[in-house]
């Protein structure tokens, strides 16, 4: 990521995210803000989803990973959860559209740049920020979750949902690591949603190119890959560190959960996405 300046592959996800709503008539998530908060740039994000390296099953992976997540909020919430933390929000939508914002405490996580931009284009969009929503800026790599967390109001013993899209491949393990031990320790219990991808190594031949494609695409923008995760590995992982129920989806899974029919044949491509709570 540029010093000082937002995040480029957050607004490349916006994009596909926005593109899915139209190409797709919105058949994996719904989300009628994707499209406004991008201003004009609708053509743009149609043309960055046309001729994106990996076809469309990188828009049909952003939405996916966002379907799963919110799903499992919906879960949550009505199991007590009274918190939301979105980690790396980017131009995540969810806050502004979710009917649950009366019933939870929000606390969007991002880098200054990255989310000063947001909220300029929230205000432009005229998109409100809702009153139970709190901004926190963090460098993942440079300062503590739990600190800024606590001066923005964070109450570590009531039951708490993380949602952690597109962040982690770029983060190192030790970062990751961190930021999940942090979570797995939550006194009043806590389950995160997030995405990872395994190492270019296990990925098979037919995947590798367009993973090939995509790591040198984001690393043009200065934001590249740093984590390659091993599923097993990981698991385990977040086992010892605390977490009970570890459910770990992969690309199979997520082809014939939401994926058109004709497009199953190869699912051994694309990124996990992981849901695990404490309880």
């Amino acid at each position: 990521m540029q010093t000082g300046q937002p995040s480029r592959t957050a607004l490349g996800a916006a994009r596909l995210r926005a593109a899915h709503q139209v190409l797709d008539q919105a058949s994996i998530l719904a989300d009628p803000l994707a499209v406004r908060i991008l201003g004009d740039d609708i053509e743009v994000s149609l043309d960055h989803a046309q001729t994106h390296t990996s076809g469309p099953r990188m828009r049909w992976f952003i939405a996916s990973r966002s379907r799963i997540a919110e799903d499992a909020l919906n879960m949550a919430v009505d199991a007590g959860t009274t918190q939301l933390v979105v980690l790396g929000a980017g131009l995540d939508t969810l806050a502004y559209r979710t009917p649950l914002a009366g019933r939870l405490g929000i606390f969007e996580v991002d880098h200054p740049a990255t989310q000063a931009r947001k909220r300029e284009m929230l205000a432009a969009a005229a998109i409100a920020e809702p009153e139970t929503l709190s901004f926190v800026p963090v460098d993942f790599e440079r300062e503590k979750l739990s600190e800024r967390l606590d001066a923005a109001g964070f109450k570590s013993d009531e039951r708490s949902f993380f949602s952690w899209l597109g962040v982690v491949p770029y983060l190192t393990e030790d970062a990751i690591f961190s930021t999940l031990g942090f979570i797995a320790q939550l006194p009043g219990g806590a389950e995160v949603v997030f995405d990872y991808v395994n190492p270019a190594t296990s990925i098979p031949a037919a995947g590798r190119a367009a993973h090939q494609a995509l790591a040198g695409r984001v690393a043009a923008v200065g934001e590249r890959f740093q984590s390659y995760l091993d599923a097993a590995s990981l698991c385990a992982k977040m086992s010892a560190a605390g977490f009970r129920h570890v459910d770990d989806i992969g690309p199979a899974e997520l082809a014939a959960r939401f994926f058109p029919e004709t497009e199953r044949a190869a699912p051994t491509r694309g990124g996990h996405i992981m849901h695990a709570s404490t309880f």
